[in-house]
C-alpha cells in the first residue's frame, strides 16, 4: 500500500513519555517552595508542550518575570527528580521501530528544551530512529509553525506528505498554522472533547489503537 505520509512528527510529553503527571507535579511543587499560588491539576496539565517560559508564564500568571530563573530551578529540581521513575507509554518502541522500518520519516517536535530531549532520546534508546527533532529554546513555542516548518523543509517533505501526533491543543494548532495533518492521543495531557474541537484526522484513547490506524492509513 502506498504511503500517505512520508514524515511522521511526534510529540514527546505526554504523547511517547508518561510524563504529564510529573510535570503537573513539578509545576505546582515549584510555586509552593516560591510561596506563589499553586495552579490547579487542569491549570498545569493546560501548559503541557509549551516551552517552560511560556508554560510558566501562563500557568503562574502571579509569576514576577525577577522570578522566573527561580521557578525554572525549581520546576527543573522537581521534574529531574522523579525524572526515573518515569516511562515510555507502553508500545512506543515498537511503534517508533516499526514506522522507520516500513520507510517513514520520524522527527521530534517538543516543548522540551534540547538538552532534555536529548537526555530522554539517550536514555530511551529512541535516539537512533528519528531523522531530526526541534526544540523549544530553539524555535518559537507552539502553536507557531517554526518546528514544522523547519522539519518538513530539512527533511525535504511538503505539508500535505506530513502528520503530527501530539495530546494537545497546543500540537494541533501548530499542525494547522503549518499546514499538517494532525492525530491526537487523549491520554496525555488534554481531554479528548477539548482536542476534538481542533479537528484532528482521528483522535485516540490508547496508543496501540494509534498505531493500529497509522499500520493502516499512514
Amino acid at each position: 500500500m502506498a504511503k500517505r505520509f512520508d514524515l511522521v512528527v511526534f510529540d514527546w510529553d505526554g504523547t511517547l513519555l508518561d510524563s504529564a503527571a510529573a510535570i503537573v507535579s513539578a509545576i505546582q511543587a515549584a510555586c509552593v517552595d516560591l510561596g506563589l499560588p499553586v495552579p490547579s491539576d487542569a491549570q498545569a496539565r493546560h501548559v503541557i508542550g509549551l516551552g517552560l517560559s511560556d508554560a510558566l508564564r501562563s500557568a503562574v500568571p502571579d509569576l514576577e518575570p525577577a522570578q522566573y530563573p527561580l521557578m525554572v530551578e525549581r520546576y527543573r529540581h522537581h521534574y529531574l527528580s522523579r525524572d526515573h521513575e518515569l516511562a515510555l507509554f507502553a508500545g512506543a518502541v515498537e511503534l517508533v521501530r516499526e514506522l522507520e522500518a516500513v520507510g517513514h520519516l520520524l522527527a521530534v517536535a517538543t516543548g522540551k528544551s534540547r538538552l532534555g530531549l536529548d537526555r530522554a532520546l539517550k536514555v530511551s534508546g529512541l535516539g537512533p530512529h528519528f531523522h531530526s527533532s526541534r526544540c523549544a529554546d530553539e524555535c518559537f513555542s507552539k502553536p507557531h509553525p517554526q518546528m514544522l516548518e523547519e522539519l518538513m523543509a530539512e527533511l525535504a517533505v511538503a505539508p500535505e506528505r506530513t502528520v503530527m501526533i501530539g495530546d494537545t491543543t497546543h500540537d494541533l494548532q501548530m499542525a494547522r498554522n503549518a499546514g499538517v495533518d494532525a492525530l491526537a492521543v487523549s491520554y496525555g495531557a488534554h481531554e479528548p472533547e477539548v482536542l476534538l474541537a481542533h479537528g484532528p484526522l482521528e483522535t485516540f484513547s490508547r496508543l496501540e489503537d494509534l498505531a493500529a490506524w497509522l499500520r493502516h492509513h499512514a
